[in-house]
């Protein structure tokens, strides 16, 4: 099974633009994400699949077939909602039952299915309680439970870890990835949050403004973002992106100078991601010196805010997994940044540059 956007386009009744000719293509069994910040159509997209929302101009195809004007129920497809919709009158057995009930199912293979679900999902101990009897992460594996119980085609869950303190999402989110691998199904998962895209998708489709930006796996967008978007929106930190241009060979910019080896004169944005500057505390040849401003300890990693003079309003940020004790703001340090670790974006359009 295959699942595509050819041209989408969304526009709401107010004028809004949430989707604007968006078009990917993905196959069944992928752990699809919808990523970017907020308002940038990823909800929207969801929605268009599942058929809450109708589609301005384009198609969605499922195989081949055009199932844009497609009623909800009859996609094949279920959704785990952000407040996971729970009918807090019924008990957990019949709240997962209830998709297998409007579908007529037999009561003894109702009964089975619910069961095996329950216990796959490790939530066959609740099937009596009242939603108002449960934590938030078993709320939330109950809405899952709820959704594939009746084995659709596509499962899509719109940011359903976002109400999950930080430890209950860890743990859920690793539930989901076990779920996937088990079950094989088709998962389109929405989110804001880059940690959970790049650690549960198989491919990212990454969209700003309804655009979308690059949809690939998660290691090639952090290692080749396409766009200084992507590049300053993936990472934790994020890329450092430093505005300058390249003459006679070398990168010139407020923050410092680099010896550039064949590259175009011009404008540019100059990125590198934290982890790949090199840290000296005394000269070397090709270290450039800077100013430390604050030091974070972020166990186990320590991260240093530096800049080129006191007072510069940007500053270079440097993550590195060693002892920094022996460091304090206003210090004098001295960095490196290699040039096969080195990316540049176009500085009109933020294009990833060859």
């Amino acid at each position: 099974m295959s699942v595509a956007f050819q041209n989408v386009s969304k526009r709401f009744s107010d004028g809004t633009l949430a989707l604007d000719n968006l078009e990917f293509e993905f196959s069944k069994g992928e752990f699809i994400i919808f990523l970017g910040p907020s308002g940038s159509g990823k909800t929207t997209a969801c929605r268009c699949l599942a058929g809450l929302e109708e589609i301005t101009s384009g198609q969605a195809l499922v195989d081949g077939k055009d199932i844009t004007h497609l009623p909800p129920r009859e996609r094949n497809m279920s959704m785990v909602f952000q407040n996971y919709a729970l009918y807090s009158h019924k008990i957990v057995y019949e709240n997962i039952a209830y998709p297998l009930r409007i579908r007529k199912y037999p009561r003894a293979k109702i009964d089975q299915m619910v069961k095996d679900v329950a216990k796959l999902l490790q939530i066959d101990h609740y099937l009596g309680r009242k939603p108002r009897q449960l934590s938030g992460g078993q709320a939330q594996r109950v809405a899952v439970a709820r959704a594939l119980v009746w084995q659709p085609s596509i499962c899509l869950m719109d940011e359903p870890l976002s109400n999950l303190d930080a430890i209950l999402r860890l743990q859920t989110r690793t539930e989901l990835k076990r779920l996937h691998e088990e079950l094989k199904c088709t998962f389109v998962f929405v989110t804001h949050d880059q940690e959970e895209a790049m650690t549960l998708g198989t491919r990212i489709i990454v969209l700003n403004h309804g655009k979308l930006i690059q949809f690939d796996s998660p290691k090639k967008i952090y290692t080749e973002p396409a766009t200084r978007f992507v590049a300053e929106f993936i990472g934790r930190p994020a890329m450092n992106t430093i505005e300058g241009k390249i003459s006679n060979g070398r990168f010139q910019s407020d923050q410092l100078e680099l010896s550039i080896a064949g590259r175009a004169a011009g404008k540019v944005v100059l990125g590198i991601r934290p982890e790949h500057i090199v840290l000296q505390r005394e000269p070397q040849i090709d270290f450039i010196p800077f100013t430390l401003d604050v030091v974070e300890l972020v166990q186990p990693d320590t991260l240093l805010f530096v800049k080129k003079r006191r007072g510069d309003p940007v500053s270079v940020v440097v993550r590195i997994m060693e002892d920094c004790s022996d460091l304090s703001p206003r210090d004098t340090i001295y960095l490196k940044f290699p040039q096969s670790k080195l990316h540049f974006f176009d500085i009109a359009t933020g294009e990833r540059l060859p």
